[in-house]
């Protein structure tokens, strides 16, 4: 059994042009984690590492840079499980927080599972976490898809589905109850942002133990108050020793309905190997309720598995005896 760390910057649509910064994202996560073990660090500790790079990179659907709702706000979802004890904490709804992850963290250390808005900062505060102003969290491209109803050139019909893969407080700068633009700014990676775009991370450490986590600002234009599968334990992110761990991405709403990422472990708990179990958990939610997005996974001796079928989902990973991480679309 050896160290391993897989982390993904979401699945859906993405013009090629995107390609680049979509891998260089992921590929900087992926160091980030995998630094954390390196130094020896646990597997929650990398997941957590990993997943706040990519809340920080404002290219990607969570933190910083998440799209908006419909009111023009970022509202965020976290979620992060120990595998050893089954320990998960999860928040969603959240305005006020830079880094959702970090708060699902505590939430962890905590006798909760799962918190929620204005609870949840609250909580932050009583954990020494840092509240931000609600404007740093919304960029300018976002701001900007918002007011153009996130369709000029976000909507993108992609057609059927692709085939499964086969590889192995209220803010000072709200105006009007629309918060503005922070001066951090970048392209968004997925041009159907209001589709798909939560940000994830899986690892195995040292000890063998087993920690995923997910990150999400939703999907474009939602309802406030929508929480999608990323903080549900079972859908959006899952962790057991001996089996593995996975973080999924995608239509929340249907991962939610077959609690997917829990079924990727049943497949391998029947057997499966790890690309087996990610390609019939993606397999199946096309197949069972018509659903689009990708997950990632390890299995409990750290072996690597992803899949989507969607045109594209932004990876990256890295396993004992490679010298960098392998990152891709």
């Amino acid at each position: 059994m050896g160290l391993a760390l897989i982390v993904h910057g979401g699945a859906g649509a993405m013009a090629r042009e995107r390609y680049d910064a979509a891998r260089a994202g992921c590929h900087a996560a992926a160091v980030a984690g995998w630094r954390v073990l390196r130094q020896g660090g646990s597997a929650v500790d990398a997941v957590s590492a990993a997943i706040v790079a990519l809340e920080d990179n404002p290219g990607f659907n969570a933190g910083t840079g998440a799209v908006l709702t419909t009111a023009g706000h970022a509202q965020l979802d976290a979620g992060i499980m120990d595998g050893a004890t089954l320990d998960a904490g999860a928040v969603a709804g959240v305005e006020r927080v830079k880094n959702p992850i970090a708060l699902a963290r505590a939430v962890l250390a905590s006798p909760h599972v799962l918190l929620m808005g204005a609870g949840a900062e609250q909580f932050a505060i009583e954990s020494g976490l840092p509240l931000c102003d609600p404007a740093e969290l919304v960029t300018q491209t976002q701001l900007e898809r918002w007011r153009q109803g996130y369709q000029s050139g976000d909507d993108v019909n992609v057609g059927s589905l692709v085939s499964v893969s086969t590889i192995s407080g209220i803010s000072n700068g709200a105006r009007n109850g629309v918060y503005a633009a922070a001066s951090t700014d970048a392209p968004a990676v997925h041009s159907d942002a209001e589709k798909h775009g939560t940000v994830g991370a899986v690892a195995v450490d040292a000890s063998g133990l087993v920690a995923a986590g997910a990150s999400t600002g939703g999907i474009a234009a939602k309802h406030p108050g929508r929480i999608g599968d990323t903080p549900i334990v079972g859908a959006g992110f899952y962790a057991e020793n001996g089996l593995g761990g996975v973080s999924s991405t995608g239509h929340g709403e249907d991962f939610i309905r077959l609690l997917l990422a829990r079924r990727a472990l049943d497949f391998i708990a029947g057997g499966m190997s790890a690309q087996a179990a990610a390609s019939a958990a993606i397999r199946l939610l096309g197949d069972r309720v018509g659903g689009s997005g990708g997950l990632i996974l390890l299995d409990g001796a750290g072996r690597v598995g992803y899949a989507r079928n969607t045109p594209t989902m932004a990876h990256a990973f890295i396993v004992e005896g490679m010298d960098t991480p392998f990152a891709g679309v």
